[in-house]
């Protein structure tokens, strides 16, 4: 039986706002935006290129998940995007604002670097 990882939740402050940046800051693609409750929706956004894996975002709900936004892995990295052409993204992103948390360094794995969002890859 295939099996793979289809959503993972994260949790935000907004909706909108949450949108906003993953489209425009990373071009990410808006596969989903469906309102649930006058307080719940189902949001479902992917880099643009990617045919499984989706983040699925959730508002937090309360004082506990309100806690847990920018931090749902206890200060480890939560994402890691690869590229096909680093510097092309890495200097897009600069240009949407988006902060580094470390300059670009080369690994035996290629060029990495950290931002408060992600850890982009080639």
């Amino acid at each position: 039986m295939k099996q793979y990882i289809a959503h993972i939740t994260l949790l935000v402050k907004d909706y909108d706002e949450a949108i906003k940046f993953y489209t425009e800051k990373l071009e990410f693609k808006l596969i989903e935006d469906t309102i649930l409750s006058e307080t719940k929706r189902w949001v479902l956004l992917s880099p643009k290129e990617a045919t499984e894996c989706c983040l699925l975002l959730a508002r937090a709900a309360n004082t506990e998940q309100s806690n847990g936004v920018g931090n749902q892995t206890g200060g480890r990295v939560f994402m890691f995007l690869y590229t096909d052409n680093f510097w092309r993204d890495h200097h897009r992103m600069l240009t949407q604002g988006i902060k580094f948390l470390r300059p670009p360094s080369e690994e035996d794995y290629g060029t990495s670097t950290c931002n408060q969002a992600s850890r982009l890859r080639q």
